[in-house]
């Protein structure tokens, strides 16, 4: 966390928010003629996508706007990696490949997070939430929801499910937090993605010498011939920052959404049917991925009639595209919990659609409502200042978020 508020106009233009709202320019250029050029938070130019449509066709078109390149982008002038440390750091990343290796990695993957299977963690997590409301309770009106029930309840569930020690989880949520915020030394973001890579390799040794039940040992016992040790270490990575930075972010950033607008809990804890479209009209609403991995165009190409160059960066926000009303919902800038209206891009679409929705909806259609039900009065302990939301990070959310009851 920096030690003072990120000021707006030094952010990228797809990162501004007000709060929850996208900066009002995102919704000015969705009626552009032109696909703009922005500078990034890299510090160079990309092409920003920003309607509904346009955005659905470059997820769509993997082809076209691939992930792949997207890996080596650095800010100009810093640090670089080697070519061996990107080829590493490519391996096992789903974001950062292409089919049809992309495919091959995830039909390793799919079996494990499929609605079968969240069915049968539903117990535990169901479980993992009650122990958390617990600890929140006896910690206090003032407590922080963050620290006492957002970060460690996905984070024990992604942890069980990996095999990673959750006595570990202070210093690898630590390491995410630093690898995902865009505002940090590129120096510094590279020697936390190093040591990030050496604590994941050693999961990884440890699962080839001894596979358990979890993830990483089904994939060692099942595909260990055809799965690289820096695949292996790719995949687990991945899987780790994914399973908890993002269902954490929804988690505390969902909250304060539904405390200021009380007549939205209120219809959560009075009706249990709610939790699922309330849950994905929050992930509608928040966005919390400004945008996903960047693109990069394999080829000359064309969207909305601009001229699109081969090797060009394009960037979707997300924010954006989910607020269109082109998207197909009615007045797109209100939260309205009971209408749950599917096919928004929270989880992003086509093949990279993300491989932990299922999950993550398990999650939060469980956390939300207990927590509304235990804490009937739960409120904000005092103002939300700007410097408690994450404004440079990749995955929005909250640094900390101290409630009463």
């Amino acid at each position: 966390m920096t030690d003072s508020p990120v000021r707006p106009d030094t952010l990228p233009l797809h990162m501004r928010r007000d709060r929850f709202t996208p900066a009002p320019e995102l919704a000015e250029l969705r009626t552009a003629d032109e696909i703009p050029l922005v500078r990034t938070a890299f510090g160079t130019d990309a092409f920003l996508v920003t309607r509904y449509d346009d955005v659905r066709e470059v997820l769509g078109d993997a082809t076209t706007y691939s992930n792949a390149a997207g890996i080596a982008l650095r800010r100009p002038g810093g640090p670089q990696p080697s070519e061996e440390e990107i080829e590493r750091a490519r391996a096992g990343n789903l974001l950062a490949q292409d089919p049809p290796e992309h495919s091959r990695l995830r039909r390793m993957l799919t079996r494990e997070f499929t609605q079968r299977r969240m069915a049968r963690l539903e117990p535990r997590i169901v479980e993992i939430v009650d122990d958390h409301l617990d600890a929140l309770e006896k910690a206090g009106p003032g407590a922080d929801l963050v620290a006492e029930f957002a970060l460690p309840v996905p984070s024990l569930v992604i942890c069980e499910l990996l095999g990673v020690p959750y006595a570990d989880r202070a210093e690898f949520q630590a390491r995410s937090s630093r690898l995902l915020d865009l505002s940090l030394p590129q120096q510094e973001r590279l020697a936390v993605s190093r040591e990030s890579r050496e604590y994941m390799s050693r999961l990884v040794d440890g699962a080839q010498a001894d596979p358990g039940e979890d993830i990483l040992g089904m994939l060692v016992r099942e595909h260990g011939d055809d799965l690289t040790h820096d695949e292996l270490t790719g995949i687990a990575g991945l899987l780790l920052i994914a399973g908890h930075e993002t269902t954490s972010n929804m988690l505390g950033l969902g909250t304060l959404a539904l405390m200021e607008n009380p007549e939205q809990a209120d219809a959560i804890r009075a009706d249990p049917e709610l939790a699922r479209p309330a849950v994905e009209e929050l992930l509608r609403w928040l966005s919390i991925v400004h945008s996903g991995v960047a693109r990069v165009t394999t080829a000359d190409t064309a969207l909305r009639g601009t001229a699109i160059p081969k090797d060009s960066v394009v960037i979707c926000s997300l924010p954006s595209a989910n607020r269109d009303p082109a998207s197909g919902v009615d007045a797109p800038e209100r939260l309205d919990v009971r209408r749950g209206v599917p096919g928004h891009v929270a989880f992003g679409h086509g093949v990279h659609h993300c491989l932990g929705a299922p999950l993550a909806r398990m999650e939060m259609t469980t956390a939300f409502p207990a927590l509304l039900r235990r804490f009937p009065t739960l409120a904000p302990a005092g103002e939300v200042p700007a410097s408690a939301f994450r404004a440079y990070h990749f995955v929005y959310g909250m640094h900390t978020l101290p409630v009463t009851w």
